[in-house]
């Protein structure tokens, strides 16, 4: 077919001249005009994935007219096959699970998984809903779990942070990855329901960077911070919007990116921006740092090196900010969050491995854990470890070496801590002195890379492949799962990391495929 267009135009060139000139351009113009919206080309080749053989087919066409046209050389007649015509016979690239192989070959480390935020008695908005992580706000927990509510308007796009509830609103972040790069938009929306409030892809004129970030909600609910961008992205920002209504409020831009979710304390919010490593575990530029900017106008007050923070910090309530430190850091650190503070640096304590997890804070004690596997990449000899500080000196109390890493955040309860490990196992420690209570393999092999939520006397889940477990607190004991993934795509390449969070007595989490998933229950739990 693409045969017969060309010799169709090629006379009209012939006989026409310079008169269709404007008609050539025309197309190029459209076309030039959606490159410089790579969304929004990138939103027309998923709805009709043919369209890209028509740009590709009026491109070559009307170059190659145009050089006929000013050329004063005899058109040389054309060969049989075309690479227009190999496209063709595809009718679907998955630009997904190219960037997924893209990141395999290129990416080392990977953040905490991040999480969700809401109002504590400290005033401060945590990752994971509190600093003892638990994501739960403390409501009875849902079993027998039944679907609620379910909002996925992208199909293509990934929920890999966490959904953040703050009263009766959800804000999501979300992940689009295509050949043009990757896209975001933050949602927010009606607990409850679902029902969509409001929704932006853009700050300004400038399309949102894929979020593995969770958002942050300050105390007030009247703004939500969130940071931008994958391992592999350079130039992001931590940007902020009015919860209410989804309007730009300020961005601070980063060389690098944030991954790991935003902690907030008052007019003041923390988060790290992470180093962009290259096959040898070496920072190829700004080996990272932590940054502080208060929230009413949007105004730096504070940026610290720290390598490759990519943990989600936390507070303590007088203002302490603790922080993990990945490749080429490996340490656990204690910052003055205080703009006028002299010395910034209150300790550091080095650690075996990357400690790229979320830190924990539960009484006296900093709990983190890390290990020398990421997100995407597994050392052929995994191991990972997790650790307790005090709290004001950093000295180890204990140090509890693990069989691979703990990248999800850990949970505190009642003298527990629930550990997620990328072996596929959750293992519970004795707080007191590191112990091992019980371990409990949760889907065969699948690695659980998400943080654990843990409401009463029952643990929320989630592999990699999607797939979401309800654990007895008491002795590990698997009572019930279910498939978060879209069941006519139930998605291969291991990306539900978005931990659960229980809020309201409903449970609601990311997924790959599935868009944000809320369950409620047929049975409730103490």
């Amino acid at each position: 077919m693409e045969q017969t267009h060309l010799v169709a135009v090629v006379p009209i060139f012939v006989n026409a001249g310079t008169a269709l000139l404007p008609a050539i351009l025309a197309p190029l113009a459209a076309m030039a005009a959606n490159l410089l919206r790579p969304r929004e080309l990138t939103r027309i080749l998923r709805q009709n994935p043919l369209v890209a053989v028509f740009l590709l087919a009026v491109l070559s066409g009307s170059i190659w007219g145009s050089i006929w046209l000013f050329s004063d050389n005899t058109p040389k007649t054309r060969s049989k096959g075309t690479d227009s015509q190999q496209v063709a016979q595809t009718t679907k690239f998955d630009w997904a699970d190219w960037a997924v192989k893209r990141m395999r070959a290129g990416a080392t480390s990977r953040p905490a998984i991040p999480p969700t935020a809401a109002r504590t008695t400290t005033g401060a908005v945590f990752f994971r809903t509190n600093p003892i992580r638990t994501g739960s706000d403390g409501s009875a927990a849902p079993l027998r779990l039944q679907p609620a509510w379910t909002h996925n308007p992208e199909k293509e796009a990934m929920f890999l942070s966490s959904p953040t509830v703050y009263g009766d609103k959800v804000y999501a972040a979300s992940c689009l990855i295509d050949i043009a790069g990757n896209f975001g938009t933050l949602y927010c929306l009606d607990a409850p329901t679902g029902q969509e409030l409001w929704k932006t892809e853009k700050f300004g004129d400038a399309d949102l960077k894929g979020f593995f970030s969770s958002p942050a909600v300050t105390a007030d609910g009247k703004f939500v911070v969130v940071g931008q961008g994958l391992h592999d992205d350079k130039d992001s920002f931590l940007v902020c919007f009015n919860a209410l209504t989804g309007k730009a409020h300020w961005r601070v831009p980063t060389p690098l990116h944030i991954e790991g979710s935003p902690a907030v304390l008052g007019d003041l919010v923390v988060a790290g921006a992470g180093a962009i490593e290259g096959p040898d575990h070496k920072a190829t530029s700004d080996p990272g740092f932590v940054l502080a900017v208060r929230i009413s106008d949007g105004k730096q007050m504070w940026r610290y090196a720290v390598n490759d923070p990519e943990s989600s910090p936390v507070f303590a309530p007088d203002g302490t900010v603790y922080v993990g430190s990945g490749f080429n850091g490996q340490a656990v650190v204690a910052l003055r969050s205080d703009p006028d503070a002299k010395e910034r640096l209150i300790w550091k304590t080095p650690s075996p491995y990357p400690m790229t997890g979320a830190i924990t804070l539960v009484e006296d004690l900093v709990i983190a854990g890390g290990g020398n596997c990421d997100y995407i990449n597994a050392d052929p000899n995994p191991a990972g470890v997790v650790m307790a500080l005090d709290a004001k000196t950093g000295q180890k109390r204990w140090e509890k070496p693990m069989p691979d890493s703990v990248l999800g955040s850990i949970a505190a309860l009642g003298g527990k801590l629930i550990c997620p490990l990328r072996n596929g196992e959750v293992v519970v420690l004795k707080q007191a002195d590191g112990s091992v209570l019980w371990k409990q393999s949760v889907n065969a092999d699948n690695p659980i890379m998400a943080g654990v939520a843990v409401a009463g006397e029952y643990i929320y889940a989630v592999s990699r492949d999607g797939t979401l477990a309800v654990l007895k607190l008491s002795d590990g004991t698997v009572i019930e799962k279910t498939f978060l993934n879209d069941p006519k795509n139930p998605g291969k390449r291991g990306l539900s990391l978005s931990s659960p969070t229980i809020a309201n007595g409903l449970l609601f989490v990311g997924s790959e495929t599935g868009g944000i998933r809320v369950f409620s229950g047929g049975k409730v739990g103490q």
